[in-house]
């Protein structure tokens, strides 16, 4: 039942119509980009949940690649390296984050995200993904001087009112041109390569990979510093925690249950190593309403899956309930 104040989250309080897990919590319609995006764009994906116009959703994000978000509905709180900031009928643009960032939400909610790779921002003109860490920056500051540049002009573009698929396309679009105007410079395949090897095995050496690529282990510390903000075992430890995060919210493939708990050397080091990330143990983890991380981890273990070839592009994903089936209590 939700408490007096309405700020609850629960199964029955928010609605939508693109999926749920089979605990009831909502989903985004998500995918990856068309195939001359891919270079640069890890994940498409859009939100429209609804709720009561006094609802509060507190939850956060815990995001391992930088995502511009439009928000075309909903009053929105985020605390930030920068402080609180509130925002409403705005694009954003979220640097990665080195832990889960507080988000709050009043209302219904509709969003349109794409989540870049690692790399992507050095070839996009945005600022160095160091001074993006933990923050939230106006997307007008970036990219005022184009065409589109202004929230406003963007969520005209996009129309609120359309359906998710056609903000999906309509990113995709303005992504493209985007890209033309500067240059079409691809990140370095060595990132892209480390990317996928931390998606399959986190606890993997930096060495061993380095050697693997014929890559001096210094110089490839630096590349993945410049691309994810992060030193390589940061990275790495990150993912880890984000993996075993999908699975604890009822978004990660089960059959690897037991492989993600064995990444850790006991218990207590999975309890301290989450805490960290996540600002609770696992246990609190599993049985507090998460939404908005749910989603976001959802996104993020779809392409895992589809990057390591364990699942096809437009395949059901089977953590999901069917459209229109009731939701578990």
């Amino acid at each position: 039942m939700a408490s007096d104040d309405n700020s609850s989250t629960h199964n029955g309080a928010l609605q939508t119509a693109l999926g749920h897990t089979q605990q009831g919590e909502p989903l985004s319609i998500n995918r990856a980009p068309v195939e001359e995006l891919a270079p640069w764009i890890a994940r498409i994906y859009a939100t429209d949940v609804q709720a009561a116009p006094n609802h509060v959703t507190h939850c956060g994000f815990c995001s391992d690649t930088p995502t511009l978000r439009v928000l075309f509905k909903g009053q929105w709180t985020a605390e930030t390296r920068d402080g609180y900031g509130r925002y409403k009928n705005c694009a954003l643009f979220f640097g990665p984050q080195t832990r889960k960032m507080p988000i709050s939400v009043k209302g219904s909610f509709a969003t349109l995200e794409v989540a870049l790779k690692p790399g992507a921002l050095v070839n996009l003109k945005a600022p160095k993904v160091t001074d993006t860490l933990d923050r939230i920056i106006l997307y007008d500051h970036i990219y005022g001087n184009f065409p589109w540049g202004t929230s406003a002009q963007l969520i005209e573009w996009f129309d609120p009112q359309g359906p998710p698929e056609r903000w999906m396309r309509v990113a995709e679009k303005l992504i493209t041109q985007l890209i033309g105007l500067l240059g079409n410079a691809r990140p370095d395949p060595i990132i892209e390569k480390f990317d996928r090897a931390a998606f399959a095995d986190p606890n993997m050496t930096i060495g061993d990979f380095a050697r693997d690529q014929g890559v001096e282990a210094r110089r490839l510390e630096r590349m993945i510093k410049r691309a994810y903000g992060q030193s390589p075992k940061q990275v790495l430890r990150r993912a880890r925690a984000l993996d075993m995060a999908a699975q604890l919210r009822g978004v990660g493939d089960e059959d690897e249950g037991e492989e993600l708990a064995l990444r850790y050397y006991d218990q207590s080091h999975m309890i301290r190593d989450f805490t960290n990330y996540f600002g609770m143990t696992p246990r609190q983890f599993v049985k507090t309403p998460q939404p908005l991380m749910t989603m976001t981890l959802e996104a993020r273990q779809a392409r895992r899956l589809e990057v390591l070839g364990r699942h096809e592009p437009g395949d059901k994903l089977p953590w999901r309930s069917e459209p229109g089936a009731q939701p578990a209590t």
